[in-house]
């Protein structure tokens, strides 16, 4: 009877690990290992691709720099895709955007289209709860599959920025940016900060955005988080702090919900020591209520928290 009820007991977990979305991770952050946790999802990235990433503020050196990303460029014929911000600074117009692209060094290497250049598009939404719709590039309609492919970090608002962020505010316009981040009341850089909604209908509003581009794609759309230069400050900081934790790696998933979480959870599970502190992120991140997006993107049906990690260097 024992041995019955341990095998029933491991049938169970198998069938359960099997139903949850894995995240992938490799401690290796390079551009061969870009590549390989991205073929490690199982999913190719066919037609038009677009390679959605954070150029970076004008100053700010932690972005994902052209020369680490490259190859998985390259693998996949993307073109690197970014909107301007709804904030004054180097990319709150096309033509400082471009400038800042071109500091980078990302044009010299890829193709590159900010999407909201030539005006903006509005996409449907699931959870009407703040926003009812998405407001987004008009040049997004040009592509058949994304690479979501993030920098994992803080961030002064959200309190972390991962792929959850890079799907709803970086793909969102100038004008969609100001709607999520004002959760549906303006859409205008002018009127934005005298507008901030409570908290959580922010991080509510930023979920439901990054739903509503799944959806638009359909499943094809993968997700990856590069755990390196985690500063408590965003990409879109142009003074960012130090970061105080060392780097971690890369996990990729299909599922952005669990990407996140993983993540999340390796900052706080990670053990502290002298010059890899993860206590200012959990700061920053815990300020914010930065873990309720993960907790809300599952209740409204965008992924799951629960995951299986699969360590593809084992």
């Amino acid at each position: 009877m024992k041995t019955l009820i341990a095998l029933a007991a491991a049938l169970l977990f198998n069938l359960c690990a099997q139903a949850q979305p894995k995240v992938y991770f490799t401690k290796e952050i390079s551009p061969e290992a870009l590549v390989r946790i991205y073929k490690a999802l199982g999913k190719e990235a066919k037609g038009r691709v677009a390679v959605k990433i954070s150029t970076g503020e004008a100053g700010g050196n932690n972005y994902l720099k052209p020369t680490l990303i490259r190859n998985l460029v390259d693998e996949v014929g993307g073109t690197i895709v970014e909107c301007n911000t709804a904030y004054a600074g180097s990319r709150n117009t096309s033509e400082a955007h471009w400038k800042t692209i071109h500091e980078h060094g990302f044009d010299s290497i890829f193709a590159v289209d900010i999407m909201d250049e030539y005006g903006d598009i509005r996409i449907p939404v699931k959870d009407k709860k703040h926003i009812k719709y998405d407001i987004v590039g008009a040049h997004l309609a040009n592509y058949d599959f994304m690479i979501n492919l993030a920098h994992f970090k803080g961030h002064a608002m959200g309190g972390f920025g991962g792929v959850l962020k890079n799907q709803s505010i970086g793909v969102a316009s100038s004008a969609g940016k100001a709607y999520i981040h004002t959760a549906g009341k303006v859409q205008s850089q002018e009127e934005l900060w005298n507008n901030l909604p409570a908290q959580d209908y922010f991080l509510e509003s930023m979920a439901a955005a990054a739903q509503a581009v799944a959806d638009y794609f359909d499943g094809n759309i993968i997700y990856i988080n590069v755990m390196n230069n985690m500063s408590v400050d965003c990409d879109c900081d142009s003074h960012p702090a130090a970061p105080a934790i060392k780097d971690m790696g890369i996990m990729a998933s299909l599922d952005p919900v669990a990407l996140d979480q993983a993540c999340l959870d390796k900052i706080f599970n990670h053990k502290a020591s002298a010059g890899d502190d993860n206590k200012p992120l959990i700061e920053r991140i815990n300020r914010q209520h930065g873990t309720y997006i993960t907790d809300y993107a599952e209740k409204i049906g965008l992924g799951s928290k629960t995951y299986t990690l699969v360590d593809i260097d084992n």
